[in-house]
Parts: structure tokens; C-alpha cells; sequence
């Protein structure tokens, strides 16, 4: 417990400090794309599965993936609602949509390929339905303070949604470990300091790359019980990452082909 307690403490905060300087540099959909690795989601499922047994985190795994459905409904309706209101009346709005599609999935007896197609059918549908938004002219500048604040928020969320989690069992559980801890704290502080525009620019990356973590927890369930913890969640970190780097490699060659023909 105290292991698990001290990796929330150093891993979540450094996460933030790390997709916050990427935004820095790169731009608030490069954020987005950054959140979607499973550095918070990952980590509460291999430490259940640790102190509850391997079957425990496969049926976490197999949950969460029909989770992601959940936070790409709040993706959208936060997305949606930002374009009329300020970040308040949309989180609330973003919440409520988390909250109830995870209510509807948790009456579903989900198995693996079930969870599969609803996640992949709802990050499909909603990435087709957030609003288009403009590029950036140049990524915002953040002040440090802020992003020591959005740290401090994101420790304390992570500590709230976990403590509440665990208990529920492996099915319930697994469909709340997408709450979007480091989404909610990113677009709260991107929305009010930037406006809604930067906020959706944000969940637009997050959805786009949410596909790797489908992947990293799909290895996640289907190897857990006979590989054990440790090596199934190596294979998984190795599968993401693969997916992660061959996803940046073919978004450098589309770039540079659009580039290459709007030249000649």
C-alpha cells in the first residue's frame, strides 16, 4: 500500500509536468495526444492486480477497455459544451456524460470482444463528432504556477478516484479507472486560462490517441493469467510504445507529403 501510495505521489505529477512542457513546445493537441499513454490508468490496475491476483486485473483490464467508451462520451460533450459556456457548466456536463455511460456499461456483462467493439465503435463515433477547431498560430506559453497547480490537482484526484475505486470490485472498477483525472485538471486550467478553443484542441488529441491505451489493456487481459503481472504489464508498456512511436512516424510522413505537394 504505501509502494502504491508513493508511485501516486512521484509518477502523477510528473506526468503533468511532463504533457504540460510538451504542450509548451508542441501545442495543446499534442498534450491531448500524450494523455491518452496509460501513466495513471496503468499503474492502478497493476497495483490491484498485485494485491488482488492476476484474474482480479484481468477483469479490470477487459472493463477498462469498455471504459474508454465512458471518457470519449466526456470528451465530446465537454467539447461541445465549450463552445457555448465557460469550463465549469462543461466539466459538470463532461462528468455527468462519464458518469452515465459508465452507470449503462456497468449493467452489461462484458466480455472481452464486447468491450473491444464498444470502445473502438465510440472512439470512432465521437472523434468524428468533436467540433473542428483551428491550429494553433503557436503554442501557449504556462506559467509555472500553473502548472505546479494543475500537479497538486491532479495528485489529489488521482488519491479521491482510487480510494474509491478499488473497492467495487474488478468489473465496476475497471470502468472507472479512464475517469479523466489528468483531463479533467488539463482542460479546467487550458480552458479558463486559454478558452474553449484550446480546451477542445486538447481533447481532440486525447481522443485521437486513445486507441494505445485499448491496446496497452487489451495485452493487459489477455495475458495477465498465465503470464503473470509483471510480464504481462512489460508487454503491454512494450506494445503501447510500439504503437505510440509507429503512430508519430506515419503522422511525420503524411506531414511531409501534404508539405512536398503543396510545394510543387
Amino acid at each position: 500500500m504505501s509502494a502504491l501510495f508513493a508511485f501516486k505521489l512521484t509518477l502523477v505529477p510528473f506526468f503533468i509536468l511532463a504533457v504540460s512542457l510538451a504542450g509548451r513546445r508542441w501545442g495543446t493537441a499534442a498534450s491531448g495526444w500524450l494523455m491518452a499513454l496509460p501513466v495513471i490508468a496503468g499503474p492502478i490496475v497493476f497495483f490491484i492486480g498485485m494485491e488482488q491476483g492476476e484474474a482480479f486485473a484481468a477483469g479490470a483490464a477487459r472493463s477498462t477497455i469498455a471504459g474508454l467508451a465512458s471518457l470519449a462520451v466526456y470528451s465530446l460533450v465537454y467539447c461541445r459544451a465549450a463552445l457555448r459556456t465557460g469550463w465549469v457548466p462543461s466539466l459538470l456536463a463532461g462528468w455527468t456524460g462519464f458518469f452515465l455511460s459508465t452507470y449503462l456499461l456497468n449493467r452489461l456483462p462484458l466480455t472481452l470482444p464486447m468491450s473491444i467493439m464498444l470502445a473502438l465503435s465510440a472512439l470512432v463515433g465521437v472523434y468524428l463528432l468533436l467540433p473542428a477547431v483551428e491550429s494553433e498560430a503557436s503554442p501557449p506559453g504556462t506559467p509555472s504556477w500553473e502548472i505546479a497547480s494543475r500537479m497538486a490537482a491532479a495528485v489529489g484526484m488521482v488519491l479521491l478516484m482510487t480510494a474509491l475505486a478499488r473497492p467495487l470490485g474488478p468489473h465496476l472498477a475497471g470502468l472507472l479507472v479512464p475517469f479523466p483525472v489528468a483531463a479533467t485538471v488539463l482542460t479546467v486550467f487550458m480552458h479558463h486560462y486559454r478558452g474553449g478553443y484550446s480546451a477542445i484542441r486538447l481533447l481532440r488529441g486525447l481522443v485521437a490517441g486513445l486507441w494505445t491505451m485499448g491496446i496497452f489493456f487489451l495485452v493487459v487481459a489477455g495475458t495477465v493469467e498465465r503470464l503473470g503481472v509483471g510480464a504481462s504489464f512489460a508487454l503491454a508498456v512494450a506494445a503501447d510504445l510500439g504503437c505510440n512511436g509507429g503512430s508519430l512516424w506515419a503522422l511525420r510522413r503524411i506531414r511531409a507529403a501534404r508539405a512536398s505537394c503543396r510545394v510543387s
